[in-house]
Order: C-alpha cells, then structure tokens, then sequence
C-alpha cells in the first residue's frame, strides 16, 4: 500500500476505510459484528492505516465496534473520528460544537474506542452557533492535552476553514468529492492546496453508485441513506447510469472495476488526496486498495473530468435539510 501525507505531516495509506456503513445507513440489517472486527482487522493487516469513524455513527456503535477491532493493532491505526451533534437523546439532534461538548463528546469517544489518543478529531459538521474559533480552541487545548493528534473538518465553508486553521493548524478536510460530486474543486481543494491541508473524500464512489452494482430501476429500504438522496431517485438514477457505463468502458479496457477507476481518478486529482471508501466486504477492500497501481493516463484523467459537465448529473447530493449544513 502507499501512502499519502495529509496536513501537519500525517502520513496515512493511500486508501483508507470508512467504518459507518458497518454500523448503519446501508440497509437495515446492520453488519454481523464479528464479521465487520474480521473486514476492519483484514484492511489494516492488508496495509490501510487511515480508519474512520464518528460517535454519531449508531449512535455510539460504531466507535465500539471500530475500537474492539484495533485493540491489538492499535499502532498500525490512524484513527478519526468526530464531534459535532447534540445525542443527548440517544439520536442524531441538530449541530452542537459547543467547547463543554465538544470535551464531553471527546471523553465519550476516547472510552468506547478504548485509546488514549484520537488520532485525528474532526468538527463533523459547522455550528453556525458557536464561533469557529472557540471550537478550533477547544480541540487546540485537547491536542495539548495528548487526547487529540491532529484537528480535521467536515464540510466546512472555506471561510470557515481559513478562520478555524489560524488558530489551531487543521490537518484534514473531509467533504464528499467523487466522480458525480465535484463540489470541493471549487474553493476547498484550492484552500487546502494553499494552506497544506490534506483532503480525505467520503462517499468517494457515490455511496455505491460508481462500483457497477447499482442498477437503474433499484430501490432502497426505508433505513438507506439511499432512500433520501435525490440522485437515487427511480428518474434521476436512470439518468445518472451513463456515468457508470463509461467509467464501466474504460475500466473494461483497462482491466479493471468501475470501483477502482473512480478511485484511481480521484487519487489523481492531488497527492496530498486520501479517499475513504467504506464497505462491509473482504474483497472489496482488496478492490479499493488496489485503485492504488492503477494508472490512469493523462487523456483518460482528462476525460474524466469533464464526465459530469458532458453527462450532467440529476438531483442534489443531499436532501434539502442536509444541504443547508454543508459549506457553513
């Protein structure tokens, strides 16, 4: 596996794995937990470094799950997780990035993952009520105190970021970023460029879309994230398959999976870039960590850039509430 260096110096896997489709979002039946210790073990022994995962995931579940898995590996792990809801009631609740919170939330996450150190604390998503700087302090103070490693974002608006990273350096900002959601290469990838903070994409292969598997005509339970994406919808979904079967084309000349060119396009996009494909399957990690010797040439980079504006893409990543906590 190569590696990527982030922000501050953080070295990571090239590749890494996101933890939350483990827990929930994908399906209503959650992964069987054993099986799930056996795939987070299996990445880390096949060289992923990078682990993601977030109190809000479940809740709670999922940074359980994350932290029986590494126990015995824990120096092969960069660990990441997050802040940033109120789950007083055991449910996600709106954006809470108050300081109390934000030590009470740290506390939480340090004991159900059974470590000393976060790796890497991200601010899940901006709380338009609390200054940014108050909440960069805060995890400042945290790092000082050994609980934390490395300050991370989520979603931010790039003003957002520049305020927050002068007052504690932010190693990583995490945004979706994948084939049919280019958002970030407007200002963030720019800004992150400027300031030299790394860029970690979630959803990176359109939760699912970009792997082949999903098919025009497929519906989702009512416990998806799926369900409630505008782009899964039954029209828009039928429209969005022709950017699956010309990455399926090319991935066809090059033997290889749809998966993997959507990964390898993306790793081109900047060195300082590292995706974090989620998956509850063995192979499938295997798959994603091999995106990392595909080459892609200079002509099909290109040609995948210009997919979305030549296609289009039908529907909003997010539904209407979810938009509006994104780029605060």
């Amino acid at each position: 596996m190569h590696t990527r260096t982030l922000g501050q110096g953080l070295e990571v896997s090239a590749i890494g794995l996101g933890a939350m489709g483990m827990s929930q979002s994908y399906g209503p039946n959650r992964g069987d937990r054993d099986d799930m210790i056996g795939v987070l073990r299996h990445a880390i022994e096949s060289g992923i470094t990078l682990i993601d995962t977030a109190e809000v995931y479940g809740p709670f579940d999922n940074e359980e799950l994350v932290g029986e898995a590494i126990a015995p590996l824990r120096d092969r792990v960069v660990l990441a997780t997050k802040f940033g809801f109120d789950l007083s009631s055991g449910a996600m609740g709106g954006p809470d990035s108050r300081p109390d919170s934000i030590r009470a939330a740290v506390e939480g996450s340090l004991r159900r993952l059974d470590i000393d150190t976060i790796d890497l604390l991200y601010q899940h998503r901006v709380d338009p009520d609390v200054p940014i700087e108050d909440v960069a302090g805060t995890v400042g103070e945290l790092i000082a105190e050994g609980k934390a490693r490395h300050f991370g974002m989520s979603e931010p608006g790039v003003e957002t970021l520049r305020r927050a990273h002068a007052v504690t350096p932010v190693t990583a900002v995490q945004n979706e970023y994948s084939l049919w959601t280019r958002d970030p290469e407007k200002e963030i990838l720019p800004a992150c460029r400027e300031l030299s903070i790394g860029l970690v994409p979630f959803s990176p292969l359109g939760k699912g879309f970009f792997t082949g598997t999903v098919k025009p005509g497929d519906t989702f339970a009512a416990g998806e994230i799926r369900a409630n994406v505008p782009r899964f919808s039954e029209e828009n979904l039928a429209a969005n398959y022709a950017l699956v079967e010309h990455v399926t084309a090319l991935a066809d000349a090059k033997d290889a999976t749809p998966a993997q060119v959507a990964l390898a396009w993306l790793l081109a996009q900047d060195p300082h870039l590292v995706p974090i494909p989620g998956t509850r399957r063995r192979e499938r990690v295997d798959e994603n960590a091999a995106a990392t010797a595909l080459a892609l040439s200079a002509d099909e980079v290109a040609d995948l850039n210009g997919l979305a504006d030549r296609i289009g893409i039908a529907g909003e990543r997010y539904n209407e509430a979810l938009m509006r906590m994104v780029g605060r």
